[in-house]
């Protein structure tokens, strides 16, 4: 090929830019990239970010290495292999605030597996928290922006009260668990999903709750003391469950488990601490009474307020 071939660029050689290496020959072109070249850079990203296969059918790997963990030392029934697989087993209860879903989490070899309760809050579209401005009073953001999110219930304030919310749930079963109170072992939290032991039988089928019971008069009085028990090593700590019922405990092999624990609420903290914690003792002495038992809930509130150091 001849030089005269060439046509002579007009730019002088001090000003003319030095070839680089996304230059392109085809005039075909958008951006620096062919359209060609965008689709097939786009395949190889796709490629490459792919999701692995998760194996022996399961829905995830395991989230332990992201999350929090429960207090130690763990049961020797929690999974903490990295290499464990969770598959979701289906529904076990709906609310307004969250869902509870009930999670196989195993060794893809089937050597080692447990039952977990997936409690995960609804997405910020869908969430109506219960009576939450009461219960958040004392959780308060360090921030005045988040603050007047909160109180708005912006799409980012919803957000925030849901992640407290979760925060405050897994600190209270650590807590609570750690001093022999009757609650589900906490797992790990991940964001607004807390895993949980599963309170039930091994075939998943999960344990009634106090309201779908009619004990005896012995079984009665018994589970009775259980909860008077529980009310009073949680008024010990300053702290009440906030919406106790017979809905919000569970009855396995005789034992009761207290659940449903996000709006626990600190009593001294709280201004209202005094009147959530002597609802829950009306609430549920209600309907032990309703069954044939003889309780004193005024005495009982009392002793409980007292306690708690609030008289």
């Amino acid at each position: 090929m001849r030089q005269h071939d060439f046509e002579e660029d007009p730019t002088p050689r001090s000003r003319r830019r030095r070839p680089r290496f996304d230059d392109e020959i085809n005039p075909v072109r958008s951006g620096r990239l062919t359209e060609l070249e965008r689709q097939r850079l786009a395949r190889l990203r796709e490629d490459n970010y792919a999701e692995p296969e998760v194996p022996g059918g399961a829905d995830r790997y395991s989230t332990w290495d992201s999350a929090e963990h429960g207090p130690r030392p763990h049961p020797v029934w929690v999974i903490t292999e990295l290499a464990a697989v969770d598959t979701e087993l289906g529904v076990l209860k709906t609310g307004k605030e969250a869902e509870v879903h009930l999670l196989r989490r195993g060794l893809p070899d089937g050597s080692r597996e447990c039952l977990l309760a997936a409690k995960r809050y609804r997405s910020s579209e869908h969430r109506q928290f219960h009576r939450d401005s009461g219960y958040l009073e004392g959780r308060r953001m360090r921030r005045s922006r988040e603050n007047r999110a909160m109180a708005q219930r912006t799409s980012f304030g919803r957000n925030l009260i849901a992640e407290q919310w979760a925060v405050a749930e897994f600190a209270a079963l650590s807590r609570l668990w750690t001093i022999g109170v009757p609650v589900p072992y906490p797992v790990q939290r991940d964001g607004t999903e807390l895993l949980l032991e599963f309170i039930g039988e091994p075939d998943g089928t999960a344990a009634p709750r106090l309201a779908q019971l009619r004990p005896d008069p012995d079984e009665l009085r018994d589970l009775w003391f259980q909860t008077v028990g529980a009310l009073d090593v949680l008024a010990s700590e300053g702290l009440a469950h906030g919406d106790l019922s017979a809905y919000n405990i569970l009855v396995h092999d005789g034992r009761i488990v207290l659940i449903d624990l996000p709006q626990v609420v600190d009593v001294v903290a709280n201004p209202r601490g005094a009147e959530y914690l002597t609802r829950d003792v009306h609430n549920i002495s209600a309907w032990f009474a309703a069954r044939g038992l003889q309780v004193e809930a005024d005495d009982l509130a009392f002793d409980l307020r007292e306690r708690a150091g609030l008289t």
